[in-house]
Protein backbone atom coordinates (compact mmCIF):
# COMPACT_ATOMS: atom_id res chain seq x y z
CA UNK A 1 0.00 0.00 0.00
CA UNK A 2 1.53 3.35 -1.11
CA UNK A 3 1.81 6.47 1.16
CA UNK A 4 -0.34 8.93 -0.03
CA UNK A 5 1.34 12.43 -0.66
CA UNK A 6 1.97 14.27 2.74
CA UNK A 7 0.75 18.32 1.81
CA UNK A 8 -1.32 19.22 5.06
CA UNK A 9 0.73 17.52 7.67
CA UNK A 10 2.25 19.01 10.50
CA UNK A 11 5.59 19.51 8.40
CA UNK A 12 3.96 22.55 6.77
CA UNK A 13 3.17 24.12 9.88
CA UNK A 14 5.11 27.85 10.30
CA UNK A 15 7.56 26.68 13.06
CA UNK A 16 9.86 29.23 14.89
CA UNK A 17 11.84 30.33 18.18
CA UNK A 18 8.69 29.97 20.27
CA UNK A 19 7.62 27.43 23.50
CA UNK A 20 7.43 24.50 21.65
CA UNK A 21 11.10 24.99 20.61
CA UNK A 22 11.93 25.51 24.46
CA UNK A 23 10.01 22.37 25.18
CA UNK A 24 11.33 20.08 21.95
CA UNK A 25 14.74 21.44 23.30
CA UNK A 26 15.23 20.54 26.95
CA UNK A 27 13.20 16.96 25.99
CA UNK A 28 16.32 16.96 23.56
CA UNK A 29 18.56 18.29 26.52
CA UNK A 30 17.11 15.51 29.21
CA UNK A 31 18.27 12.44 26.81
CA UNK A 32 22.16 14.05 26.20
CA UNK A 33 22.22 14.20 29.95
CA UNK A 34 20.20 11.66 31.29
CA UNK A 35 22.07 12.03 35.08
CA UNK A 36 24.51 14.19 37.13
CA UNK A 37 27.43 11.43 37.02
CA UNK A 38 27.18 11.15 33.06
CA UNK A 39 29.74 11.16 30.73
CA UNK A 40 28.05 14.49 28.77
CA UNK A 41 28.16 16.02 32.06
CA UNK A 42 31.46 15.42 33.21
CA UNK A 43 32.81 16.38 30.18
CA UNK A 44 30.60 19.58 30.34
CA UNK A 45 32.24 20.10 33.83
CA UNK A 46 35.59 20.08 32.29
CA UNK A 47 34.62 22.24 29.70
CA UNK A 48 33.51 24.94 31.73
CA UNK A 49 36.91 24.43 34.08
CA UNK A 50 39.20 24.69 31.06
CA UNK A 51 36.71 27.63 29.16
CA UNK A 52 36.76 29.81 32.56
CA UNK A 53 40.79 29.19 33.09
CA UNK A 54 41.08 30.17 29.79
CA UNK A 55 39.54 33.82 30.01
CA UNK A 56 41.88 33.85 32.97
CA UNK A 57 44.84 33.93 30.85
CA UNK A 58 43.28 35.70 28.01
CA UNK A 59 42.70 38.71 30.73
CA UNK A 60 46.55 38.42 31.34
CA UNK A 61 47.23 38.36 27.90
CA UNK A 62 45.12 41.27 27.10
CA UNK A 63 46.25 44.20 29.85
CA UNK A 64 50.24 43.21 28.88
CA UNK A 65 50.12 46.06 26.39
CA UNK A 66 49.45 48.62 28.73
CA UNK A 67 52.45 47.04 30.78
CA UNK A 68 54.81 46.78 27.75
CA UNK A 69 53.65 50.81 26.98
CA UNK A 70 54.63 51.89 30.21
CA UNK A 71 58.75 49.80 30.17
CA UNK A 72 58.63 51.72 26.81
CA UNK A 73 58.21 55.06 28.32
CA UNK A 74 60.23 54.78 30.58
CA UNK A 75 62.96 52.46 28.46
CA UNK A 76 63.12 49.75 31.35
CA UNK A 77 65.19 47.24 29.18
CA UNK A 78 64.75 44.62 32.30
CA UNK A 79 61.43 44.94 32.71
CA UNK A 80 60.78 44.89 28.80
CA UNK A 81 62.61 41.20 29.07
CA UNK A 82 60.61 40.29 31.89
CA UNK A 83 57.40 41.30 30.27
CA UNK A 84 58.52 39.19 26.90
CA UNK A 85 58.92 36.14 28.61
CA UNK A 86 55.86 36.16 30.59
CA UNK A 87 53.79 36.92 27.27
CA UNK A 88 55.47 34.29 25.43
CA UNK A 89 54.33 32.54 28.14
CA UNK A 90 50.70 33.12 28.46
CA UNK A 91 50.48 32.49 24.72
CA UNK A 92 51.41 28.94 25.06
CA UNK A 93 49.25 28.31 27.65
CA UNK A 94 46.34 29.98 25.91
CA UNK A 95 47.11 28.34 23.04
CA UNK A 96 46.86 24.75 24.96
CA UNK A 97 44.10 25.56 26.97
CA UNK A 98 42.15 26.60 23.40
CA UNK A 99 43.01 23.68 21.91
CA UNK A 100 41.48 21.10 25.01
CA UNK A 101 38.59 23.14 24.55
CA UNK A 102 37.79 22.55 20.85
CA UNK A 103 39.05 18.95 21.65
CA UNK A 104 36.34 18.53 24.58
CA UNK A 105 33.97 20.00 22.25
CA UNK A 106 34.19 17.35 19.64
CA UNK A 107 34.43 14.26 22.00
CA UNK A 108 31.25 15.90 23.63
CA UNK A 109 29.87 16.54 19.89
CA UNK A 110 30.60 12.12 18.90
CA UNK A 111 28.97 11.51 22.88
CA UNK A 112 26.10 13.66 22.03
CA UNK A 113 25.19 11.75 18.56
CA UNK A 114 25.94 8.59 19.81
CA UNK A 115 23.54 9.20 22.79
CA UNK A 116 20.77 10.86 20.51
CA UNK A 117 20.79 8.30 17.90
CA UNK A 118 20.69 5.15 19.67
CA UNK A 119 17.39 7.07 21.88
CA UNK A 120 16.16 7.37 18.68
CA UNK A 121 16.73 3.95 17.04
CA UNK A 122 15.53 2.48 20.94
CA UNK A 123 11.85 4.04 20.19
CA UNK A 124 12.62 3.63 15.85
CA UNK A 125 12.48 0.03 16.01
CA UNK A 126 10.48 -0.99 18.96
CA UNK A 127 7.68 -2.78 18.13
CA UNK A 128 6.45 -1.59 14.50
CA UNK A 129 7.33 2.31 14.38
CA UNK A 130 9.35 2.26 12.17
CA UNK A 131 6.85 0.79 9.66
CA UNK A 132 3.63 3.09 10.62
CA UNK A 133 6.23 6.02 10.20
CA UNK A 134 7.37 5.12 6.57
CA UNK A 135 3.98 3.28 5.55
CA UNK A 136 0.93 4.25 7.64
CA UNK A 137 1.83 8.46 8.55
CA UNK A 138 1.20 11.10 5.93
CA UNK A 139 2.30 13.96 8.71
CA UNK A 140 6.04 13.50 8.97
CA UNK A 141 8.79 13.31 6.49
CA UNK A 142 11.78 11.52 6.02
CA UNK A 143 12.20 10.11 9.06
CA UNK A 144 15.32 8.32 7.72
CA UNK A 145 17.14 12.00 7.53
CA UNK A 146 15.97 13.25 10.35
CA UNK A 147 17.82 10.31 12.58
CA UNK A 148 20.84 10.01 10.27
CA UNK A 149 21.57 13.45 9.32
CA UNK A 150 19.07 16.43 11.53
CA UNK A 151 20.50 14.50 14.97
CA UNK A 152 24.08 14.85 13.73
CA UNK A 153 23.56 18.60 12.47
CA UNK A 154 22.04 19.75 15.76
CA UNK A 155 24.77 17.99 17.89
CA UNK A 156 27.55 19.70 16.03
CA UNK A 157 25.57 23.12 16.02
CA UNK A 158 25.56 22.69 19.76
CA UNK A 159 28.99 21.69 20.39
CA UNK A 160 30.14 24.64 18.47
CA UNK A 161 28.09 26.64 20.69
CA UNK A 162 29.09 25.41 23.67
CA UNK A 163 32.29 26.90 25.40
CA UNK A 164 31.07 30.23 24.20
CA UNK A 165 27.44 30.00 25.50
CA UNK A 166 28.80 28.36 29.20
CA UNK A 167 31.56 30.82 29.32
CA UNK A 168 29.45 33.55 28.77
CA UNK A 169 27.67 34.63 31.80
CA UNK A 170 31.08 34.83 33.94
CA UNK A 171 32.99 36.88 31.33
CA UNK A 172 30.06 39.30 31.17
CA UNK A 173 30.05 39.74 35.31
CA UNK A 174 33.49 40.13 34.91
CA UNK A 175 34.41 42.63 32.32
CA UNK A 176 31.03 44.51 33.46
CA UNK A 177 32.66 45.04 36.34
CA UNK A 178 35.93 46.20 35.14
CA UNK A 179 34.83 47.96 32.66
CA UNK A 180 31.97 50.17 35.43
CA UNK A 181 35.30 50.52 37.35
CA UNK A 182 37.08 52.09 33.99
CA UNK A 183 34.42 54.23 32.83
CA UNK A 184 31.74 54.39 34.74
CA UNK A 185 28.20 53.38 35.02
CA UNK A 186 27.65 54.94 31.37
CA UNK A 187 30.00 52.28 29.71
CA UNK A 188 28.11 49.07 30.87
CA UNK A 189 24.85 50.90 30.09
CA UNK A 190 25.66 51.89 26.19
CA UNK A 191 27.22 48.21 26.25
CA UNK A 192 23.91 46.12 27.28
CA UNK A 193 21.99 48.63 25.54
CA UNK A 194 23.53 48.06 22.25
CA UNK A 195 23.18 44.34 22.82
CA UNK A 196 19.22 44.70 23.85
CA UNK A 197 18.90 46.54 20.77
CA UNK A 198 21.36 43.58 18.82
CA UNK A 199 19.51 40.72 20.61
CA UNK A 200 15.20 42.28 19.57
CA UNK A 201 16.73 42.83 16.22
CA UNK A 202 18.40 39.57 15.43
CA UNK A 203 15.37 37.77 17.29
CA UNK A 204 13.37 39.18 14.56
CA UNK A 205 15.77 38.32 11.65
CA UNK A 206 15.77 34.87 12.62
CA UNK A 207 12.25 33.86 13.12
CA UNK A 208 11.46 33.27 9.31
CA UNK A 209 15.26 30.97 8.73
CA UNK A 210 13.87 28.49 10.90
CA UNK A 211 10.73 27.53 9.26
CA UNK A 212 11.99 27.79 6.21
CA UNK A 213 15.42 25.70 7.04
CA UNK A 214 12.75 23.30 8.08
CA UNK A 215 11.24 22.67 4.61
CA UNK A 216 14.20 22.80 3.16
CA UNK A 217 15.60 20.13 5.24
CA UNK A 218 12.35 18.17 4.41
CA UNK A 219 13.12 18.71 0.44
CA UNK A 220 16.60 17.71 0.76
CA UNK A 221 15.47 14.29 2.17
CA UNK A 222 12.84 13.85 -0.42
CA UNK A 223 15.40 14.62 -3.02
CA UNK A 224 17.85 11.72 -1.47
CA UNK A 225 14.96 9.61 -1.19
CA UNK A 226 14.43 9.80 -4.89
CA UNK A 227 17.43 8.81 -5.83
CA UNK A 228 17.55 6.11 -3.89
CA UNK A 229 14.47 4.64 -5.41
CA UNK A 230 16.13 5.49 -8.61
CA UNK A 231 19.44 3.01 -7.32
CA UNK A 232 16.99 0.55 -5.31
CA UNK A 233 15.08 -0.15 -8.17
CA UNK A 234 17.84 0.50 -11.58
CA UNK A 235 16.52 -2.66 -13.07
CA UNK A 236 13.06 -2.42 -13.11
CA UNK A 237 12.40 1.10 -14.21
CA UNK A 238 14.88 -0.06 -17.17
CA UNK A 239 12.74 -2.41 -18.46
CA UNK A 240 10.06 -0.53 -18.62
CA UNK A 241 12.53 2.66 -19.80
CA UNK A 242 11.49 4.65 -17.68
CA UNK A 243 14.64 6.71 -17.39
CA UNK A 244 12.46 10.51 -19.26
CA UNK A 245 10.09 9.75 -16.62
CA UNK A 246 12.31 9.50 -13.67
CA UNK A 247 14.43 12.38 -14.71
CA UNK A 248 11.35 14.64 -15.03
CA UNK A 249 10.20 13.51 -11.50
CA UNK A 250 13.94 13.93 -10.48
CA UNK A 251 14.28 17.44 -12.01
CA UNK A 252 10.76 18.41 -10.51
CA UNK A 253 12.07 18.21 -6.55
CA UNK A 254 15.32 19.44 -7.22
CA UNK A 255 13.58 22.42 -8.56
CA UNK A 256 11.26 22.86 -5.54
CA UNK A 257 14.30 22.49 -2.98
CA UNK A 258 16.51 25.20 -5.17
CA UNK A 259 13.46 27.19 -4.66
CA UNK A 260 13.46 27.10 -1.12
CA UNK A 261 17.26 27.36 -0.79
CA UNK A 262 16.86 30.41 -2.91
CA UNK A 263 14.42 31.87 0.22
CA UNK A 264 16.39 30.88 2.85
CA UNK A 265 19.67 32.32 1.10
CA UNK A 266 17.45 35.76 0.97
CA UNK A 267 15.91 35.48 4.08
CA UNK A 268 19.81 34.90 6.07
CA UNK A 269 20.96 38.03 3.51
CA UNK A 270 18.83 40.16 5.98
CA UNK A 271 20.16 38.20 9.14
CA UNK A 272 23.82 38.59 7.89
CA UNK A 273 23.29 41.97 7.10
CA UNK A 274 22.50 42.73 11.27
CA UNK A 275 24.94 40.73 12.58
CA UNK A 276 27.79 42.00 10.57
CA UNK A 277 26.72 46.02 11.14
CA UNK A 278 26.05 45.04 14.94
CA UNK A 279 30.33 43.72 14.45
CA UNK A 280 31.59 46.88 13.23
CA UNK A 281 29.27 49.17 15.54
CA UNK A 282 30.80 47.20 18.13
CA UNK A 283 34.23 48.35 17.62
CA UNK A 284 33.17 51.61 16.85
CA UNK A 285 31.13 51.93 20.39
CA UNK A 286 34.31 50.86 21.99
CA UNK A 287 36.12 53.90 21.24
CA UNK A 288 33.15 56.01 22.31
CA UNK A 289 33.38 54.71 25.40
CA UNK A 290 36.73 55.24 26.51
CA UNK A 291 36.41 58.65 25.08
CA UNK A 292 34.45 60.08 27.90
CA UNK A 293 36.21 59.79 30.88
CA UNK A 294 39.57 61.18 28.70
CA UNK A 295 37.44 64.19 27.46
CA UNK A 296 35.85 64.71 30.81
CA UNK A 297 39.41 65.22 32.76
CA UNK A 298 39.17 62.00 34.45
CA UNK A 299 42.69 61.53 33.54
CA UNK A 300 44.43 64.77 33.46
CA UNK A 301 47.16 64.44 35.95
CA UNK A 302 48.49 61.55 34.11
CA UNK A 303 51.61 61.57 31.48
CA UNK A 304 51.18 60.32 28.00
CA UNK A 305 52.87 57.40 28.79
CA UNK A 306 50.92 56.55 31.54
CA UNK A 307 47.77 57.78 29.50
CA UNK A 308 48.55 55.43 26.96
CA UNK A 309 48.58 52.39 29.43
CA UNK A 310 45.57 53.35 30.76
CA UNK A 311 43.96 53.81 27.85
CA UNK A 312 45.37 50.40 26.40
CA UNK A 313 43.67 48.51 29.47
CA UNK A 314 40.41 50.62 29.65
CA UNK A 315 40.22 49.78 25.86
CA UNK A 316 40.39 46.20 25.98
CA UNK A 317 38.03 45.81 28.69
CA UNK A 318 35.80 47.20 27.03
CA UNK A 319 36.37 45.82 23.50
CA UNK A 320 36.55 42.42 25.21
CA UNK A 321 33.09 43.08 27.01
CA UNK A 322 31.37 44.40 23.76
CA UNK A 323 32.82 41.10 22.22
CA UNK A 324 31.28 39.15 24.84
CA UNK A 325 28.25 40.53 23.50
CA UNK A 326 28.45 40.26 19.92
CA UNK A 327 29.75 36.36 20.02
CA UNK A 328 26.40 35.88 21.34
CA UNK A 329 24.91 37.72 18.62
CA UNK A 330 26.83 36.11 16.17
CA UNK A 331 25.34 33.08 16.92
CA UNK A 332 22.10 34.01 16.08
CA UNK A 333 22.85 32.27 12.44
CA UNK A 334 23.78 28.80 14.41
CA UNK A 335 20.34 28.78 16.75
CA UNK A 336 18.30 29.26 13.70
CA UNK A 337 19.47 25.87 12.77
CA UNK A 338 19.57 24.64 15.90
CA UNK A 339 15.86 26.06 16.14
CA UNK A 340 15.42 23.77 12.78
CA UNK A 341 17.19 20.74 13.54
CA UNK A 342 15.69 20.97 17.51
CA UNK A 343 11.74 20.98 15.67
CA UNK A 344 12.98 18.32 12.95
CA UNK A 345 14.26 15.86 15.86
CA UNK A 346 11.81 16.76 18.54
CA UNK A 347 8.59 16.20 16.27
CA UNK A 348 10.12 12.85 15.18
CA UNK A 349 10.39 12.07 18.79
CA UNK A 350 7.04 12.91 19.92
CA UNK A 351 5.40 11.31 16.67
CA UNK A 352 7.32 8.34 17.84
CA UNK A 353 6.16 8.17 21.52
CA UNK A 354 2.59 8.84 20.10
CA UNK A 355 2.72 5.47 18.14
CA UNK A 356 4.26 3.73 21.16
CA UNK A 357 1.69 4.67 23.41
CA UNK A 358 -1.32 3.80 20.86
CA UNK A 359 0.20 0.61 19.17
CA UNK A 360 3.37 -1.35 19.94
CA UNK A 361 2.63 -2.68 23.67
CA UNK A 362 -1.15 -3.61 23.12
CA UNK A 363 -2.81 -5.52 20.04
CA UNK A 364 -6.30 -4.17 19.63
CA UNK A 365 -7.75 -7.58 18.42
CA UNK A 366 -7.11 -9.43 21.05
CA UNK A 367 -6.90 -7.18 24.01
CA UNK A 368 -3.62 -8.18 25.33
CA UNK A 369 0.00 -6.89 25.45
CA UNK A 370 2.30 -8.15 23.12
CA UNK A 371 6.32 -7.98 22.08
CA UNK A 372 5.86 -7.10 18.65
CA UNK A 373 9.09 -8.69 17.27
CA UNK A 374 8.43 -11.64 19.64
CA UNK A 375 7.21 -15.21 18.52
CA UNK A 376 3.43 -15.52 18.50
CA UNK A 377 2.68 -17.32 21.67
CA UNK A 378 0.13 -15.23 23.28
CA UNK A 379 -3.18 -17.79 23.68
CA UNK A 380 -3.02 -20.95 24.79
CA UNK A 381 -4.38 -23.44 22.60
CA UNK A 382 -4.62 -26.50 19.86
CA UNK A 383 -0.70 -27.14 19.05
CA UNK A 384 -1.43 -27.04 15.35
CA UNK A 385 -3.39 -23.86 15.10
CA UNK A 386 -1.64 -20.96 13.92
CA UNK A 387 -4.66 -18.61 13.79
CA UNK A 388 -8.55 -18.66 14.93
CA UNK A 389 -9.80 -15.37 13.49
CA UNK A 390 -13.49 -14.36 15.51
CA UNK A 391 -16.21 -11.34 13.65
CA UNK A 392 -13.45 -9.53 12.10
CA UNK A 393 -13.59 -6.70 10.15
CA UNK A 394 -10.95 -4.51 8.95
CA UNK A 395 -10.31 -1.99 6.64
CA UNK A 396 -7.37 0.25 5.28
CA UNK A 397 -5.76 2.83 7.07
CA UNK A 398 -6.23 5.33 4.55
CA UNK A 399 -10.00 4.86 4.04
CA UNK A 400 -13.01 4.12 5.89
CA UNK A 401 -14.88 1.60 3.79
CA UNK A 402 -14.29 -2.04 5.32
CA UNK A 403 -12.75 -4.57 3.24
CA UNK A 404 -13.67 -7.52 5.03
CA UNK A 405 -16.69 -7.33 7.52
CA UNK A 406 -17.52 -10.07 9.86
CA UNK A 407 -15.06 -12.46 9.05
CA UNK A 408 -14.27 -15.86 10.83
CA UNK A 409 -11.69 -18.33 9.92
CA UNK A 410 -9.60 -21.25 11.75
CA UNK A 411 -6.00 -21.43 9.81
CA UNK A 412 -3.89 -25.40 10.97
CA UNK A 413 -0.88 -26.36 10.74
CA UNK A 414 -0.74 -28.39 7.27
CA UNK A 415 -3.84 -26.87 5.79
CA UNK A 416 -3.75 -25.32 2.44
CA UNK A 417 -5.31 -21.81 2.21
CA UNK A 418 -6.14 -20.08 -0.68
CA UNK A 419 -6.97 -16.47 -0.83
CA UNK A 420 -8.54 -15.14 -4.14
CA UNK A 421 -9.68 -12.00 -5.36
CA UNK A 422 -9.79 -9.20 -7.34
CA UNK A 423 -7.14 -6.33 -6.47
CA UNK A 424 -7.82 -4.25 -3.58
CA UNK A 425 -10.56 -6.49 -1.94
CA UNK A 426 -8.55 -7.33 1.24
CA UNK A 427 -6.51 -10.03 0.57
CA UNK A 428 -2.96 -8.56 1.53
CA UNK A 429 -4.38 -6.47 4.07
CA UNK A 430 -5.35 -9.82 5.63
CA UNK A 431 -2.06 -11.24 6.12
CA UNK A 432 -1.02 -7.49 7.62
CA UNK A 433 -3.74 -7.75 9.94
CA UNK A 434 -2.56 -11.09 10.91
CA UNK A 435 0.95 -10.09 11.50
CA UNK A 436 -0.13 -7.10 13.58
CA UNK A 437 1.01 -4.27 11.27
CA UNK A 438 -3.12 -3.00 11.04
CA UNK A 439 -5.67 -2.92 13.74
CA UNK A 440 -8.39 -4.70 13.25
CA UNK A 441 -11.95 -2.90 13.21
CA UNK A 442 -13.85 -1.86 16.33
CA UNK A 443 -11.46 -4.03 18.56
CA UNK A 444 -13.29 -3.10 21.88
CA UNK A 445 -16.28 -5.06 21.08
CA UNK A 446 -17.11 -8.60 22.98
CA UNK A 447 -17.25 -10.98 21.73
CA UNK A 448 -14.98 -10.31 19.16
CA UNK A 449 -13.70 -9.60 16.36
CA UNK A 450 -10.70 -11.49 17.15
CA UNK A 451 -7.58 -12.91 15.89
CA UNK A 452 -5.64 -15.38 18.40
CA UNK A 453 -2.55 -16.12 18.10
CA UNK A 454 -1.43 -19.71 18.54
CA UNK A 455 1.79 -21.83 19.49
CA UNK A 456 2.42 -22.55 16.22
CA UNK A 457 5.74 -20.63 14.78
CA UNK A 458 4.66 -18.41 11.42
CA UNK A 459 6.79 -16.82 8.62
CA UNK A 460 5.33 -14.07 6.75
CA UNK A 461 6.73 -14.01 3.30
CA UNK A 462 6.07 -10.65 1.40
CA UNK A 463 6.63 -10.61 -2.29
CA UNK A 464 9.87 -7.53 -1.55
CA UNK A 465 12.96 -9.78 -0.29
CA UNK A 466 14.21 -8.61 2.59
CA UNK A 467 17.45 -9.92 3.53
CA UNK A 468 18.47 -7.59 6.60
CA UNK A 469 17.92 -9.70 9.38
CA UNK A 470 19.84 -12.92 7.78
CA UNK A 471 23.23 -10.73 7.10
Amino acid sequence: MPRLEKSNGRGTRRLKLDWQFVQRFCSIQRVLFPSWNSQSVLMFGTLLVVTLTEQMIIYQVGVLPSHFYNVLADKDYAGFRSLVGTAMTLILINSTLKSVDQYICNRMYVCWRTTLTESLHSSYFQGRVYYTLNVLREDLDNPDQRISQDAERLCKQMSSMASRLIVSPFTLSYYTYHCFYSTGWIGPVAIIGYFVIGTVANKILMSPIVSTLFEQEKLEGDFRFKHMQIRVNAESAAFYRAGKVEHTRTDRRLQALIHVQQRLITKELWLYIGVNTFDYLGGFLSYIIIAIPIFSGVYDGLSPGELSAVISKNAFVCIYLINGFTQIIDLSTTLSDVAGYTHRVGELREVMDDILRKQCDYDPASGESYDFDSDFNIHAGPADTAFILENLSYKSPFSDQLLVDDLSLKICQGTHLLVVGNTGTGKTSLLRVLNRLWEAERPDLTPGPRVSHMRVKVFFYSDNIFFGNLL
